[in-house]
Order: C-alpha cells, then sequence, then structure tokens
C-alpha cells in the first residue's frame, strides 16, 4: 500500500500562503484545510473563500476537515468552494449516514473523523458509507501538539475492522505526526499522513514528505 501524504496548511506560513504551497504541490497528494468554528474546538481557522482561493490557482486535491459544530449547515458552501474530500467529525452530528451520502452525491469524496477518545463502535456501521475515516491523534483545535500514543490500538483495531469486512479503507491520520511517529501509525495500519508542523517548519519540506512516503507498509 503506497503511503500518502497530505500537508496541513494550519501550520503555513499565514503571510506567505502560496509560497508554502509551492513549496509542497509537487509531492503532496492533497492540501489538508482544517475549518475551525471557536465552539467545536477552540479556536478559529480558514472557511470556504480559503478553498475557493486555492481551488482557483491549483489543481492538487483539497482535503477539508469541518471541526464544526452542525456540519449539515457547513458542507454546501464547502462542497461550492471547491473541496475534493470533505469530512466531519461523528461527535458533531446527529444523521451522519445521511451528511455522508448527501456529500457523496455531490460528487465529494466524504470522510467521517474521530476524535482520540471517541471508540470506533462509533461508526462501526458506518464503514460501508466511507472510504476514508481521518482517526485524531491529538486533541483537535491546534497545531503542533504532541502525539497521543493510545490511538495506535485504535487505528490498527480500525484496520482490522476494514480487512475483515472486506472494504478498501483509507485511514488518515493528524495530530503529531512526524518522521518520528509516521513510522508507527503507517505500521499500525494507516495510509495518509497529514502533517502540518513538521513539514511547514521544516528547512526541507519536499525532503520530509519523501521520507514519509518511503515508510514501508505492513499489513494487519
Amino acid at each position: 500500500m503506497n503511503i500518502k501524504v497530505f500537508p496541513s496548511i494550519l501550520s503555513a506560513d499565514l503571510l506567505n500562503m502560496e509560497k508554502s504551497i509551492e513549496l509542497v504541490k509537487d509531492l503532496a497528494d492533497a492540501i489538508h484545510i482544517d475549518v475551525m468554528d471557536g465552539h467545536f474546538v477552540p479556536n478559529l481557522s480558514y472557511g470556504p473563500a480559503l478553498v475557493r482561493a486555492l481551488r482557483s490557482k491549483y489543481d492538487i486535491s483539497l482535503n477539508v476537515h469541518l471541526m464544526v459544530e452542525r456540519p449539515e449547515n457547513f458542507v454546501d458552501m464547502f462542497m461550492d468552494a471547491g473541496a475534493n474530500h470533505l469530512g466531519f467529525h461523528i461527535e458533531a452530528t446527529y444523521h451522519p449516514q445521511r451528511l455522508l451520502k448527501y456529500i457523496r452525491d455531490h460528487g465529494v469524496r466524504p470522510f467521517i473523523t474521530l476524535n482520540p477518545a471517541t471508540p470506533l463502535n462509533t461508526i462501526e456501521y458506518l464503514l460501508g458509507e466511507v472510504d476514508m475515516v481521518l482517526i485524531m491523534t491529538v486533541n483537535p483545535g491546534y497545531g503542533g501538539q504532541e502525539f497521543l500514543p493510545f490511538c495506535l490500538r485504535k487505528i490498527r483495531t480500525l484496520r482490522e475492522m476494514a480487512l475483515k469486512e472486506g472494504i478498501d479503507l483509507d485511514i488518515m491520520v493528524d495530530g503529531g505526526i512526524d518522521l518520528n511517529t509516521a513510522p508507527l501509525v503507517v505500521e499500525a495500519g494507516a495510509n495518509i499522513l497529514i502533517s502540518g508542523n513538521t513539514v511547514f517548519t521544516s528547512e526541507n519540506p519536499k525532503e520530509v514528505i519523501i521520507k514519509m512516503k518511503s515508510i514501508g507498509y505492513k499489513e494487519v
């Protein structure tokens, strides 16, 4: 299984966003965009205007992660802005299956996200509705946090669940992903690495992405 890297622009240079994107666009498999509402998480970040601006200039896939309350009120604006992948938190909506189907029916790839302490049984009956799941490996809201090791067991269990059900599942991980933790999550079963701080604060972001992509994947 090929390892993909989605640089997270939460850690990009806000005054030189275009320069940050140019540094990674040729090697990144998608750009990850965190949307925070100041309610679901204690921070504010980007809106659909940034997604629209990126879409107007770049062909790269845009992976939009809604960290918001009532995501059903936000999905249309981000789909219209040009998101290729659009995900929300299982903790944030009452009707996740309906929302996943709505996103897919509009030609956008949906994904579901779990906070570190949220158990996998909350999405057990949704695995047939998605082909991407995002496991948060820090509590969401801020970049540069320390990786939570207990999430490795969750990643491993999710991969086992997908294999048992015969689902070709992309498992994304986000939070404290660097050159030390990336091999751990890949070995556990993740195949998409979302990394912001490690990529964008590096002297050579391209080299970091290359190293992450070179990590071998072991079947579980």
